[in-house]
């Protein structure tokens, strides 16, 4: 079958977080399994660059108050349709916010304008390129379902919500420059709280709806985590599943991974040893191999509850343990960071930013790796963490229950477990859960049996791409 999937952004091409890595590893796990993705993207400088001269095979004479071109080219091993519209997407900037930190004033338009071509293309509108469903994903994609919803021959649209709390809402006054029938400004449509909801939109026009894990799935359809629209997704029932993310383990290899200090795999752990002194010395931890080394890696924000692990932290340090922390992110919890560090020279290390080798270290280095979200639709940092022989301690919510098997009293018993839960996610359960890790790593045998377990485990795409397989043509299949 033939699939197009929609997106404002796919590794390695342009991105700002796990979306990105999703729509950049799908394509390949799909082929497995039959199904032929074309991935359409916004024309950003970096993509128009990594196309080249890329053929195009229509031109839009007015999308939204400029000319357009849909461009076919490959690059990343992916084969791209282009949505190259200089006027709305050839500017500096992240792809949502511009130099100075803002959004961009017109971004309501410019993914109005990506749901409005995915449209044309999905129903026949470009020569020699046809389509038996569509993938859009999160609310920059939200508008996929709602153009198809009213556009003919009907394409079946899957809509995958990778973060809820990320809506797209506009004003109303967008409403007349989209080209959707006057019905779709209703509370049965676009209509949200008095503005216009993308990601409602895709909640209430696609056929199907997935989130990035089955807990997750579950948790949306809660007034606590639904973000207001726990209603509209209980009243979608059966239409709502959740589907765990996974790695391109190709890339996250650490048997290949050019980016460590020292190679390995799940026969020879010994050698992660070798990561570990290198974090430490890039850090300015104490070089200590005995140490307990707790690791994070993302974003320095209230969700991701790095407060709670500047909280934990003097748990850490009664144990003897030793804390590196990369990310960037809200400006307190940043300097907090700083300030943890300058308190504990040699015990707590902080690189505020991103570095993508320094990233690949933590969790090759790190006897455990934080995860400690207050929310997590699925998260990628425990899987990643997994994939080094990291155990991740992280937060009983969405997908990282779904991921990570706890090394409870049970688990232990029978051998299995590779990794640590917590629950309430608060700081004294965080540090509780700190004390219980540190006596496991005293009993180096249970430790060594753990990090097994976490290198053997598969956190890669096959199972996952197997479930949208079968949803897609499942939603073919009802669709006539």
């Amino acid at each position: 079958m033939r699939l197009l999937a929609v997106a404002s952004e796919c590794a390695p091409l342009v991105k700002t977080g796990g979306l990105a890595d999703v729509v950049g590893a799908l394509p390949a796990a799909l082929a497995e399994h039959g199904v032929q993705v074309t991935t359409l993207l916004p024309g950003y400088p970096a993509v128009l660059r990594a196309i080249g001269d890329a053929r195009t095979l229509r031109r839009i004479d007015d999308l939204f108050g400029g000319t357009a071109r849909l461009r076919r080219g490959t690059a990343g091993g992916l084969d791209l349709l282009v949505l190259d519209a200089p006027h709305l997407f050839d500017r500096p900037g992240s792809p949502y916010l511009a130099p100075d930190g803002g959004e961009w004033a017109d971004n309501g338009l410019r993914f109005a304008a990506l749901g409005a071509a995915a449209a044309l293309v999905a129903t026949g509108g470009v020569r020699g390129l046809t389509f038996d469903a569509v993938h859009a994903h999160d609310w920059q994609a939200g508008l996929v379902p709602a153009y198809l919803r009213f556009a003919q021959p009907r394409r079946p649209v899957l809509f995958t919500v990778h973060n809820l709390a990320f809506q797209g809402k506009f004003p109303l006054s967008l409403f007349p420059r989209l080209g959707l029938p006057a019905e779709a400004l209703s509370v049965q449509g676009l209509e949200y709280y008095g503005t216009i909801g993308f990601l409602k939109a895709g909640l209430w026009y696609a056929d199907r709806i997935t989130t990035v894990s089955p807990t997750y799935a579950a948790e949306i359809g809660t007034p606590e985590l639904g973000m207001g629209l726990d209603g509209l997704i209980r009243g979608r029932g059966g239409h709502v599943s959740g589907i765990l993310n996974g790695l391109d383990t190709a890339d996250w290899d650490p048997a290949r991974d050019h980016r460590l200090a020292a190679r390995f795999d799940a026969a020879d752990p010994a050698r992660r040893a070798a990561n570990k002194a290198a974090l430490q010395r890039r850090l300015g931890l104490a070089e200590d191999a005995d140490a307990l080394l707790f690791g994070f890696v993302g974003r320095m924000t209230w969700q991701k509850g790095v407060d709670l692990v500047l909280g934990a932290l003097p748990a850490m340090l009664g144990e003897g343990a030793q804390l590196a922390m990369l990310g960037t992110g809200e400006w307190g919890i940043e300097e907090g960071s700083r300030g943890a560090a300058a308190a504990h020279p040699g015990r707590v290390g902080v690189h505020v930013g991103f570095d993508e080798a320094l990233a690949r270290l933590v969790y090759a280095g790190s006897d455990v790796v934080l995860v400690p979200s207050r929310f997590e639709p699925c998260g990628l940092a425990q899987l990643a963490a997994l994939r080094y022989g990291a155990l991740p301690l992280v937060a009983h919510v969405g997908g990282l229950v779904d991921s990570v098997v706890d090394a409870n009293e049970m688990a232990l018993a029978e051998g299995a477990g590779a990794g640590f839960h917590f629950a309430p996610v608060t700081q004294e359960m965080l540090a509780a859960t700190v004390l219980r890790v540190a006596r496991l790593w005293r009993d180096k045998g249970t430790w060594r049996a753990l990090q097994a377990n976490a290198l053997r485990t598969d956190v890669s795409w096959t199972r996952s791409a197997a479930r949208y397989a079968a949803l897609y043509r499942e939603m073919m299949a009802d669709a006539g």
